[in-house]
Formats: structure tokens, sequence, C-alpha cells
């Protein structure tokens, strides 16, 4: 028998299936889910909650979050912490090994141990210091040249962990302030490290230790309150600031200083009694690649928070060093006929020196000009300039580090951009902030150059500086450690 449908097309309940899926797909949209159906429900047709019971208390209302406004009793941003427990990571890795091996690489062998305890005494000496006292002059409201003493032994950081409440410095308000603590204080470790790559082979260890330790106290710990404390008289955030010094992570507070007291060294200890070739230029390598590394924490960081600011810090930081060392093997290349791996590791850290202050406040373009002057003048800086004024800085600290934060402080003037770093530069018309860098220059240069003189006469009359000369000629390691590398 066949179907009534197929026998009369006609038929009208041949369109019953079709009628019911059209039915079903228009109908379906009209009856939200029951979620949905409470949340648009009209305010006058919502059930009353139930009341609580009288007997029981209200939650306790969350504590605010840190900010700019609010800075007693509140709770860290959990991404910007995140982010600056890592760039601490970071900062100390440029330390140890980065550096380390950086200046291990360069000296001859029979100083290789004494090169690389110097790095590791300074970063444990300086982290004591900046626990007892250094962290409270540099980055503590006192007055316009040094902080206070209310964090002397770091009394009175507060990190409740039970509330996941603290109360941030002003400086970093979104993380607690015992991460910015540890974060600066990286800072405070790398930079009298750097100076050692000025005397590297002939001073005394026990002179070093004590220099090291009255230059952390006496230079380093004020120039950063100058510059980065919140009452500092070259803070450019500081409305009362005598002089507006843009320095987003250290050209004037790292590098022009540790750069100036190496050359300070240099003179006073007076050139080494014979020199040679670098021991092992794969741990130079290696020590650079560390130190590219680690500057991201170091650039980026200085953001003090994982947002737009601290990406345009790394990109900048990035391309600037590429630039610089392929200009400096360039150059190299050019003037003594073949490119050196110690050339392109140098050209590297003088951009990455030279990008640290504008990395906050400058652009793509910007640094790449930064990168290319930073790979040429401190080419020169290490080479000509050295030779031509007869002073041993052994492992190029002025010539890498003063020369290029020079050089980047003024560029920096030159190319800051509105947009990335609240102010203007002289691209966009602002001619004045390239002054404004200049006298931050000199100002840290003077101060730096006078209290390290200071410093080193009073040590070398008390103590002496350098050591004798059996010791110099048959190696540091041995006769002052009693260790020899194999």
């Amino acid at each position: 028998m066949s179907s009534p449908f197929r026998a009369n097309p006609r038929n009208p309940l041949r369109l019953l299936p079709a009628i019911a899926f059209l039915l079903l797909l228009g109908l379906g949209p009209l009856s939200p889910p029951p979620a949905y159906a409470q949340a648009s429900a009209p305010a006058d047709q919502a059930e009353p909650a139930a009341p609580a019971p009288s007997d029981q208390a209200a939650p306790a209302p969350a504590p605010p979050s840190c900010d700019s406004k609010t800075l007693e009793k509140c709770t860290p941003n959990s991404g910007d912490t995140a982010w600056m427990l890592a760039s601490v990571a970071l900062v100390l890795m440029m330390t140890i090994p980065g550096l380390g091996l950086f200046y291990g690489g360069m000296v001859r062998k029979k100083n290789v141990g004494d090169t690389v305890m110097t790095s590791f005494f300074i970063t444990c000496l300086v982290t004591v210091l900046w626990a007892v006292c250094n962290y409270s002059f540099a980055f503590r409201a006192g007055m316009p040249f040094i902080g206070g003493t209310d964090r002397l032994f770091l009394q009175g950081i507060l990190s409740d962990i039970a509330t996941n409440t603290g109360n941030p410095n002003s400086l970093a308000p979104t993380i607690p302030e015992t991460v910015y603590m540890c974060f600066q204080m990286t800072f405070a470790i790398i930079t009298p490290a750097l100076i050692a790559g000025s005397f590297a082979e002939r001073m005394k260890f026990s002179s070093m230790c004590v220099f090291m330790a009255l230059w952390a106290t006496l230079v380093y710990a004020p120039i950063a309150h100058w510059v980065w404390g919140p009452d500092g008289f070259l803070n450019s955030a500081n409305d009362a600031a005598y002089v507006k010094v843009l320095d987003f992570a250290g050209g004037t507070v790292v590098h022009i200083n540790s750069g100036v007291a190496g050359l300070m060294t240099a003179l006073v200890l007076g050139k080494r009694r014979d020199t040679g070739p670098a021991h092992n230029v794969v741990l130079t390598f290696i020590g650079a690649s560390l130190l590219w590394v680690g500057w991201f924490g170091f650039n980026a960081g200085s953001a003090v928070s994982a947002g737009m600011q601290a990406g345009m810090a790394m990109t900048v930081t990035q391309i600037a060093t590429a630039a610089a060392g392929l200009a400096w093997m360039f150059v190299e290349w050019i003037l003594r006929g073949r490119p050196t791996l110690i050339g392109i590791c140098s050209g590297a850290v003088a951009g990455l020196v030279a990008i640290t202050p504008a990395s906050g406040f400058v652009g793509p373009a910007g640094a790449l000009v930064i990168g290319v002057a930073a790979g040429v003048f401190c080419y020169w800086g290490a080479t000509a300039l050295k030779h031509a004024f007869g002073y041993d800085d052994a492992l190029d600290a002025f010539g890498v580090h003063a020369v290029g934060g020079i050089t980047g402080a003024l560029l920096t003037g030159v190319f800051a951009i509105q947009e990335y770093g609240g102010t203007a530069g002289a691209i966009e018309g602002n001619w004045a902030q390239v002054l404004n860098q200049a006298q931050g220059i000199i100002i840290v240069l003077v101060y730096d150059a006078v209290v390290t003189l200071a410093i080193l006469k009073v040590i070398d009359l008390v103590m002496g500086l350098r050591v004798e000369e059996e010791i110099e000629r048959d190696g540091l390691d041995l006769a002052l450690h009693g260790e020899t590398i194999q």
C-alpha cells in the first residue's frame, strides 16, 4: 500500500514535519535558560532574599588594593609582584654568575679565582649593608641629599601573611616593600662589582673589602637617593627637584657612577706590571649572555609593574643591545682587520649600558640610534681614549660603563617621547631636557670622583691598596686565596 503523502503531493499533512521543525527552531530561543531568566527578571518580580540570622556576623570587608593613594594595610597586585620577584632573580644573575664570568674570562689564568670571588664577595657584603642601613638611606624619605633612618635593619617593613596586607614603598605602590627592597638591592650589588673591572689583577683583597663597604655607603646610597629617592633633588618625579633627570634604570646611578669610580681606582693604583691575553673568551661569552638575559629584569623590571612600560623597556633593550654589538664589531673589523668575540660581547654590554637610562622613555627608533652610538663611542672609550691618557682600566669599566652611561643619558634627553614615559625630549621640541641630563651627569661625576678618590687615599695610607710585585707576578689566586685554576 502506498503512502498517502506520496500519492497526493498536495496533501497538507506532508508539511507537518517541516512545520514542527521550524517551530522548535523558532521557539527555542524564546525560552531562556533558567540562570539567564533569573538574571533578566524585573526587579519587582524577584523574590526577596532571605534575611541573615541576627546572630551571624557580617563578613569582614576585603582589604583595599595597593596603589599610589592607598599605602597602608593594602593588598599588593599579584601580577606586578610575580614579575618583580622574577626581576630580582634576573638582576642578581647579572652579578653572580654573569659579571663574574664576563670579567673572569678576560683576565689571565692566575687571577681568575680572585676576579670571580670579588663579584661573589661584593654580593654578600652589599646585601648585609643594604639590610642594615643603605636601603633606608637610598629609598626612604628624608632630605634631598640622603634618605631617612626609619628602615634601619629593615625595621617597620610590614608583611602580614595572614591577611595578605602590607605597607608598600610609595615608589612601588603595587608590590610588597620587601620585594622592592630586594629588587633595588640587586642594583646596589652590581654597581660596585662593575668597578672591579678597572683594578683587576693588582688590588689587595683586604683593601678591596674596605673600599667596597665605604663606597657602597658613602657614594652609591646618596646618589641613588638623589636620582630615585622620593625627595631626591635630581628625581624627575619629585616636583621640588633641583634638576629633573631622566634615569629609568641606572644610567647615572649605576653606570656613570661605577665607571667614574673605576677610573679613579685605576689612576690611584697605577698600571699593571705585565699584561696578557684573555684567559678564556668562552667564559666571557657566557658572562655576556647572562648579562644580556638578566638585563631584561634590570630595565623592564624598573617599571615596577607588569604593564605596557615594562613591555616597551624590554623591546628597546633588545634592539639597542643588538645594534651596539653590531656597531662595535664592524668598527673593530674596519679598523683592525678582523672581528673578535670579546669585541662583539663588549659592544652588546655597551648597548645594554646606554639604553638603561632611556629604556622607559624612548621608542624603538630611538633605541636603534642609542645602540649604534654606544657601540661606536664605547669602542673609542676602550681603545683610543684609554691609550691617549695612558691609564690602565684593565677590563674597561670606564670605557664601557662611564662612556656608555654618558652617551645613553644624553641621548635620553634627545629621544624621550612624551607618550612613552611622560616627558618629551629634544626630538619633540624640549631641548631643556638635554641640559637637565648634562647637569645630572656633571653632578654625579664630580661627587663620585671626589669621594671615591678620598676613600682610596685614606685606605692607601692606612693599609695600602696594591699587592706586592712578587704577588702580582705570580698571580693573586695562589698568594691571596691559596687556590689555583686548572
